[in-house]
């Protein structure tokens, strides 16, 4: 599915960027530096701080302060599509713009990729346009994610019983770009990723916000999904490049060995772990994959079986994997891997239990002290 012949912009639209977490902190002054270094395209930036580490949020402060970016911090952590809500309001309340970029914290960026995805909405008229997404390191080398298929359809069986099934598929996963450059052009498609997003800020009006019930997995498919029923169109502009620091499926592991001898594991310091295990939790994945079956309406079949099996991949894939080959000496050992799995699932019950304690006391704390402001502000008026 191509573009049709491509109209000039007349006037510059405005952008506003909005940078939130992916799954932790410490690729926070890569992805800021490459947005400032390789942007050319005039735009606004607000970033969501996610109570990151007090050496992180005096980095941030100090750069909002040097480049005049909105900083806006929580008091505790939110998931993804909640931080991207926190800057969705301020661009709705306060900046906006004609267009709102969703990017996350472990990206970089190339230059243009801005120039791109605006012309791109443009030309075409898309709702929501994303980049070619590629993955690791060296950046800019495989392709994680270059736009793909998404839809619902009705599955009829013979006692008259239908079923809504949800299909999925990625476009180029795991290819490198080097090998497939006849395919790096517009192409219009059925979803892009949160990875970075652009979308028309007026869809929101239309939409509301993002659904703040998809914590952790597939808020992308059902962000791109509520768009096309609404009458909007997707688009992936591979001529903007972007790369994600992150784990990523079994195809990107395949072509990172094949392109560059192996594969290397995103840089991960101790002080990410405790947002990394909220962030990919078992409780946040389920909730996800459970509140899309519902919201959809759909058939708890082979799709999210699939899917129910992999909670808990990204923890094994970062820390799991990795202290095995390390135990073993690049052996491996099933059983180490397997008994390690199930400790660190008690962990992250634990680190989740304690972000859950840790909400509802600031949460109370806010209450009180609303209720402290809002006695005094009543003793006003009387006296």
């Amino acid at each position: 599915m191509e573009t049709a012949i491509a109209k000039p912009i007349t006037t510059q639209p405005t952008v506003t960027i909005v940078v939130g977490p992916r799954e932790r902190f410490s690729h926070t002054r890569e992805s800021l530096e490459s947005i400032y270094r390789n942007t050319d395209y005039p735009f606004e930036l607000v970033y969501v701080d996610v109570c990151t580490p007090t050496h992180i949020q005096r980095y941030l402060q100090e750069q909002a302060q040097e480049k005049g970016f909105q900083l806006i911090r929580t008091a505790y952590y939110i998931s993804p599509n909640q931080a991207r809500n926190v800057g969705l309001r301020y661009v709705l309340s306060q900046a906006r713009t004609d267009y709102v970029v969703f990017l996350e914290n472990d990206v970089v960026v190339e230059p243009d990729w801005l120039t791109k995805l605006v012309e791109c909405a443009e030309e075409t008229g898309a709702t929501i346009v994303g980049p070619l997404t590629c993955i690791g390191k060296p950046e800019h080398g495989v392709i994680h994610n270059a736009g793909g298929e998404t839809y619902i359809f009705t599955d009829v069986k013979s006692a008259g019983k239908i079923k809504r099934r949800l299909r999925q598929k990625a476009y180029l996963t795991g290819r490198a770009i080097a090998d497939v450059r006849d395919q790096i052009r517009r192409t219009q498609c059925d979803y892009v990723e949160f990875h970075c997003m652009m979308a028309r800020t007026a869809i929101f009006d239309q939409i509301g916000l993002l659904d703040e019930e998809m914590l952790a997995t597939r808020e992308h498919i059902d962000l791109c999904l509520t768009v096309l029923e609404a009458g909007g169109s997707i688009y992936c502009e591979r001529e903007s490049v972007v790369t994600t620091d992150t784990v990523g499926v079994a195809q990107n592991k395949k072509g990172l060995v094949e392109l560059f001898g192996a594969t290397r594991l995103p840089d991960f310091k101790w002080f990410d772990l405790p947002y990394f295990m909220v962030r990919w939790s078992d409780a946040w994945d389920l909730a996800s994959l459970h509140h899309l079956r519902d919201k959809w309406n759909l058939t708890e079949d082979s799709y999210f079986k699939k899917r129910y099996a992999g909670i808990g991949g990204r923890r094994r894939e970062l820390l799991i994997e990795p202290l095995v080959q390390r135990l073993t000496f690049g052996k491996g050992n099933p059983w180490l891997e397997s008994f390690l799995s199930s400790v660190e699932r008690q962990l992250n019950h634990y680190f989740y239990s304690r972000y859950l304690k840790q909400k509802k006391r600031i949460l109370s704390q806010e209450q009180e002290l609303q209720t402290v402001i809002k006695d005094s502000e009543q003793k006003q008026l009387v006296a």
